[in-house]
């Protein structure tokens, strides 16, 4: 590593390590913290009728506000793009899923500026701990600090991470680093950086976790909390949380059914699964009680794996939010926190393969939850990443903010998608995008603000809201939703009355459906077009 770099790092341990930093300097401008975990369901957490202890994220529920029908885009680079950009990833050529060889994929349009390119000219510093999975580099797109980690092998291992855009150095599995808690040091050590040094300037601060998502790696001491939690299996959780939801008000409607024959196309075969993973892998979402009772064992070891995943995150943005206090800017921070898909139900391996004589969860194996606890993750909808089901593009969505929030605990039930998160931010801090970039105009952000939901009985009322994701596909107006499953025909359901899909009414409204088609096309058409700019 460069002295540049050495220096750099030494410099944020000994941040991270020091104490008695700055009091708060009085700055007015509001604070931004974004947390995004990965792969995680719409019921994880506990405040949305999970039963994995999430003490703190279920804090920041209590105390701000949970919208109850919060969508991403299905998959996590469309996501992040969405987020950070404000714009549907196909117009801004990062998701190929238009079906059209001549729409580019891959480098955004230059008028596809990423958030901390408005907060930079009106004072902000921004900093990124985490997951990228963007194109271009954090700090060429207005990240001040950039922790950037880029592992696909695991989470106990520290390769392929870049401090600042220089390489960090490796590590091996050697019991001493773990993903979700170096994701956390770093964030906390950019703001100790920003308290000691740039007091008097507010802060965005994203946190982009990699868990939940594969393998399933977790520390021991967390794995052994939930080691016994799910032998009642994936049927009798998904009937518990979907009670426990009822009586949050955080959904109000049916389960849906398990989808055995639905799983990733690129998914090991079950042989390849029994062959490569153990006799007693699943690969399909099949009811438990038609399970071995070796099978039982192995499934509910994996879900324990996955639940200490989160507990672990919810631990580290405890960490996060006690530097926040410290820095006396926790009042004057807006948090939100959401997920970037539905959980996951590939079962695939990657990396360094998988010891199926280790221990699960360990370092050396590679392990996805699978369909059936996907399932379970995502109560009470259907389907899971990738889809356009509500299984799919359904996120848990909390806004934490003391100084501008005053109905705390309180529900939202509009309909509202990840590219509302750059116009609410934009509009709290009085920024407007440019009308041209480069001689280009720049279109108009498809988002709205939440801001006018941070009010007593608050709301926002979209037009429409419109997914497309390796050929599957979904438009929603109102409560009407179609959606489709790849290849397979069109379905439309009343969410009003129907909000788990459960019963496809299509034949009983062709004209709805025939409504709803054309305005996916034609918004199709729209985004295509924006992306050949």
């Amino acid at each position: 590593m460069q002295s540049k770099g050495r220096t750099l790092v030494i410099s944020l341990i000994l941040l991270f390590f020091s104490i008695g930093l700055l009091a708060d300097s009085g700055q007015e401008k509001t604070n931004i913290l974004i947390l995004l975990v990965d792969d995680m369901g719409f019921s994880d957490v506990g405040s949305y009728g999970g039963e994995i202890q999430t003490p703190h994220i279920d804090q920041l529920a209590s105390d701000g506000l949970r919208f109850t029908q919060a969508y991403n885009t299905g998959r996590c680079w469309s996501s992040r793009a969405s987020l950070l950009t404000g714009y549907y990833a196909q117009s801004i050529r990062r998701d190929h899923s238009l079906g059209e060889e001549s729409v580019p994929y891959g480098n955004r349009p230059k008028w596809a500026k990423l958030l901390p390119m408005y907060l930079k000219p009106v004072g902000y510093r921004s900093y990124h701990s985490g997951k990228w999975h963007l194109d271009g580099q954090p700090l060429d797109n207005g990240f001040d600090h950039s922790y950037l980690n880029m592992n696909e092998v695991g989470f106990f291992e520290a390769i392929n991470q870049e401090l600042d855009g220089e390489q960090l150095p490796a590590t091996g599995v050697d019991g001493k680093f773990y993903e979700t808690i170096a994701t956390a040091d770093y964030a906390i050590a950019f703001l100790k950086d920003h308290e000691a040094n740039y007091s008097d300037q507010p802060f965005f601060s994203y946190i982009a976790f990699n868990a939940p998502h594969f393998p399933i790696h977790a520390l021991p001491v967390d794995i052994e909390i939930y080691k016994d939690r799910y032998r009642e299996g994936w049927d009798e959780i998904r009937a518990e949380r979907l009670e426990r939801m009822r009586k949050l008000g955080v959904f109000s409607g049916d389960l849906a059914p398990l989808d055995p024959a639905i799983v990733p196309s690129w998914n090991l075969t079950a042989k390849e699964l029994k062959e490569q993973v153990s006799p007693n892998e699943i690969n399909q979402a099949i009811p438990w009680g038609s399970l071995t009772e070796s099978e039982k064992e192995f499934q509910a070891s994996k879900m324990a794996v996955h639940a200490a995943m989160i507990h672990r995150v919810d631990i580290e943005i405890g960490r996060v939010l006690e530097q926040l206090k410290t820095m006396n800017a926790f009042e004057r921070t807006i948090i939100i926190f959401l997920s970037d898909n539905g959980a996951s139900a590939e079962q695939i391996i990657r990396g360094r393969g998988h010891d199926q004589t280790a221990p699960l969860g360990s370092g050396k194996t590679y392990l996805g939850i699978g369909p059936g606890w996907s399932s379970a993750a995502n109560t009470p909808f259907r389907l899971h990443k990738s889809w356009n089901h509500e299984g799919g593009i359904a996120t848990p969505l909390i806004v934490h903010w003391p100084a501008g929030i005053s109905d705390r605990g309180a529900l939202r039930a509009s309909p509202i998608h990840v590219i509302d998160i750059l116009p609410t931010v934009l509009e709290l801090v009085d920024v407007k995008p440019p009308p041209t970039v480069t001689g280009v105009k720049v279109p108009q952000l498809p988002g709205l603000s939440l801001v006018s939901a941070f009010s007593q009985n608050g709301s926002v009322k979209h037009e429409y809201l419109w997914w497309s994701h390796d050929g599957n596909r979904a438009i929603r107006m109102g409560d009407w939703k179609l959606v489709a499953d790849r290849k397979s025909p069109w379905e439309l359901y009343e969410l009003g009355t129907d909000p788990s899909e459960i019963e496809n009414i299509a034949f009983k409204h062709p004209k709805k459906v025939q409504e709803l088609e054309d305005a996916w096309n034609a918004h199709a058409s729209e985004l295509k077009a924006m992306a050949l700019k």
